[in-house]
Formats: structure tokens, sequence, C-alpha cells
């Protein structure tokens, strides 16, 4: 695997990359910068990120139907799950701006170019497996509160949830699960994909100092993923129109918190 620069990168050895130790200020700050980034060229990165609103449009309508009612919440919010390798177009359009090259939206698609791509597509595939391991997750759990038997319609769908204990037992079991997940996938991916595009250290490398950047910088971490959350519920509300200006400015901001928390070669 190591050929394919999976495991150990181009070096052909394990990378240990030296960590920051940053402050919530600092996360602040990335946020800010990539405000600063879509604010250089917005109409490219809106465009780029139309598929973001339109995706979960399409996934609402597929849950639209009653046996698929209980997943329209697993359905949304594992949608972020994926979002780091969603959003890699967005790092090389933030990285290429650092460097003070061209910084059309084409460049975004350049990706595929990287020598650290085989890294790239395997890490996605592990975000693809948490994504359906939580729809799993998530159907089991309302299978065992509530059985085989689906909602007729939305309205029945609303009172089972707020209206019975199984419904408020649901709500609480499946915020904690999902809350589990996101700080798995948080911890593990919060610069993996950055530093992938920046240096082909391997997914081994890259996944182990996005790690240990969790480690060492809990509180930052944590405000930063309690900042996406956030974001992407507000996105989502005007029929995730949103999305389309949400996704961009967090894609950009994670490449200024990945320079911040990993020290540069």
């Amino acid at each position: 695997m190591s050929a394919f620069h999976v495991m150990t990168g181009s070096g052909e050895r394990y990378a240990r990359l030296a960590i920051n130790k940053i402050s919530t200020a600092d996360v602040f700050d990335a946020l800010r910068r990539g405000l600063d980034d879509f604010r250089e060229k917005p109409s490219h990165y809106v465009f780029l990120c139309l598929m973001y609103p339109i995706a979960g449009i399409f996934l609402a309508l597929l849950s639209s139907d009653a046996n698929l009612l209980p997943m329209i919440f697993p359905l949304m919010s594992g949608f972020a799950l994926i979002g780091p390798i969603a959003a890699i177009g967005l790092y090389e359009i933030s990285r290429r701006r650092e460097a003070g090259l061209d910084t059309s939206w084409r460049h975004a698609l350049e990706v595929r170019q990287s020598p650290a791509l085989p890294s790239i597509i395997v890490g996605g595939l592990l975000l693809f497996g948490f994504f359906i391991v939580w729809l799993v997750a998530a159907q089991t759990l309302y299978t065992n509160l509530f059985g085989d038997v689906f909602p007729r319609s939305i309205e029945v769908f609303t009172s089972q949830i707020f209206g019975t204990s199984e419904g408020m037992q649901l709500i609480i079991w499946g915020n904690l699960l999902g809350l589990v997940f996101a700080i798995v996938v948080l911890a593990t991916t919060v610069v993996t994909f950055p530093l992938l595009l920046d240096r082909d250290v391997g997914l081994v490398a890259a996944m182990a100092a996005s790690i240990r950047a969790t480690v060492v910088n809990p509180v930052p971490v944590m405000l930063w993923g309690l900042i996406i959350a956030a974001a992407l519920v507000i996105g989502t509300i005007p029929l995730f129109v949103g999305l389309a200006l949400v996704m961009p400015i967090l894609g950009h901001a994670t490449w200024h918190l990945y320079r911040k928390l990993v020290t540069p070669a």
C-alpha cells in the first residue's frame, strides 16, 4: 500500500508531524481568514458549492416517503460527516491564495493531480463508511424503540417523536450517538485532508496528526466542531440554500486552522 502513498506517503517512511498549541482566538482568526478567502471571489465559490444545497434537497426528497421518514434527520446530519472530503477543492483555493498563485475556480479541480490522491480517495471512502455506519446505527435505534412499523405520514411521525416516551428516548440516544460519530470524525479529520493536499505524508500519518492535534488542543478543536455544527444548522434552514455560503467559508477556514495546528515543513 505504501507504493500508493496511503500508508507512509512519498517518503516511504512514517512521518510524525509537529503539532502546535493554539487558543480559541486562533479558531476565530481561522474563521475570519476563511471569510476573507470567500470574499476574494465569492461568485466562484458559490458556484463550486451549489452541490451542497442540491444534495441536501435530494436527501430530503429521498426521505419524503413514509417508510423513510425516520431517516430524514440521520441523512441530513450524517451528510456533514462527509463534508471534510467534499470541501477539498476549497482547501486548494486557499492554498493557492496563500502562495500568491492564481485562484480561479478551475484550480479547485487540480486535486486530481495531487500525488496524495490515493490517500485522499481512501480517506474519502473511510468517511463514507462512517456515514453508512451512522445510518445503520440510527435505523437500528429507531427499530429497537418503535419496531418495524413505520409512520404513515409526517404528522404521525411527529406525534411519535414528541408525544411518546419512546420518542424522547430516540431524541436523547440519537443525539448522543450522533455526538460520538461527530467527535470521532472531527478528531480524525480536522487536519487530515488539508495536510494531504499540502504534503504527501500518507493517510495514516495525516490521521495520526489530526488525532494528536485534537488531544493537544481539545478546547479549540471542540469549539471548531461547535462552529461547524451551528453553521450547518443555520445553512439548512432556508431549504439548504444557506449551505452555498456556509460550506465554502468553513472549507477555507479549515485550511487556515490546519496551518495553525500543524507546524510547516
